[in-house]
């Protein structure tokens, strides 16, 4: 019986090979043609790959050579990149049989459902470009955007890192920053301080602009031109409001700004012009107040 069921293991072990044998001796030439088509494939995705890189290196030194921002370099070199290797994959799956015409439609299908289900990233993706296109702001620019106020980081494919002026790292989507005012305030070079300083009406207003003037003309971070601006601006409740506008270049805005107020204050105080503060006047009348007291008494008697 054991020598019978070796025979047959044996006899079936022969018929499987011969039948190997003979589909490999039959379809030999396919063979040949698939295993051409797949060192063909791979040789495509090697050189492809290392043309992708050489484009996309290609394109980031010539735009960092019309001084465009890292940020905006870095984002186009990954676009070409990932928009070229999509190219090269799909030749290569061409070449080893796989219909591209199928593969383009799957795509453009499985586009369209990731598109229906991430309509907000992909209207943020959509934002990213146009941040990059029209370059409201770049890296290191001082901006506030959609009531954050800070440094730019990066701008990303989807979103925009802030730093704040507290060191807190704020990442707003890049369909609000799109949507909502920017304001630049590192755009130009040149910046204008606003300062509203009020003093009492009993002061001198010609001495007063005479003092204010000479405090800011004073600083030389304040520019010649444009002149700055002194004038009377307003004659509020309580006092005079005089504004002082003097213009700074932009890296000096800050520290101008708190040497200007600490100047003013002490040039007013040195030249006796009375700074107004919130007070209140109370007024005794003794013939009312005696009134109240015998008012008080004869309900407590």
């Amino acid at each position: 019986m054991i020598e019978q069921n070796a025979v047959e293991a044996v006899a079936a072990v022969e018929s499987t090979a011969s039948k190997a044998m003979t589909w490999l001796s039959s379809n030999q030439e396919l063979m040949i043609q698939y295993s051409v088509n797949i060192v063909t494939a791979l040789v495509i995705l090697l050189v492809g790959n290392w043309l992708v890189k050489k484009v996309a290196g290609s394109v980031a030194v010539v735009l960092k050579k019309r001084n465009l921002d890292q940020t905006v370099v870095d984002f186009i070199e990954n676009m070409v990149r990932y928009v070229m290797f999509a190219i090269v994959l799909i030749a290569a799956l061409g070449r080893v049989g796989v219909e591209t015409a199928s593969i383009v439609a799957v795509i453009g299908a499985a586009g369209l459902a990731i598109g229906l289900a991430l309509q907000g990233s992909l209207s943020n993706f959509a934002a990213g470009v146009l941040i990059v296109t029209f370059r409201p702001f770049k890296s290191g620019d001082y901006v506030e955007v959609a009531g954050v106020a800070g440094l730019v980081e990066s701008i990303q494919i989807f979103s925009t890192v802030l730093k704040t002026t507290d060191n807190k790292m704020v990442v707003v989507p890049n369909g609000t920053v799109i949507s909502s005012p920017i304001t630049n305030f590192s755009r130009h070079d040149t910046r204008r301080i606003d300062f509203v300083i009020g003093v009492s009406y009993k002061s001198d207003l010609q001495k007063t602009k005479e003092v204010l003037t000479r405090i800011v003309k004073a600083d030389a971070r304040v520019l010649p031109d444009p002149e700055p601006t002194v004038g009377v601006l307003a004659l509020a409740d309580s006092s005079v409001n005089f504004v002082v506008r003097p213009w700074v270049k932009t890296e000096d805005y800050w520290p101008a700004y708190f040497d200007l107020m600490q100047a003013i204050k002490e040039g007013l105080d040195q030249e006796g012009i009375e700074i107004p503060f919130p007070q209140m006047d109370v007024h005794y009348h003794s013939a009312v107040a005696k009134a109240v007291v015998a008012e008080e008494n004869k309900q407590v008697a």
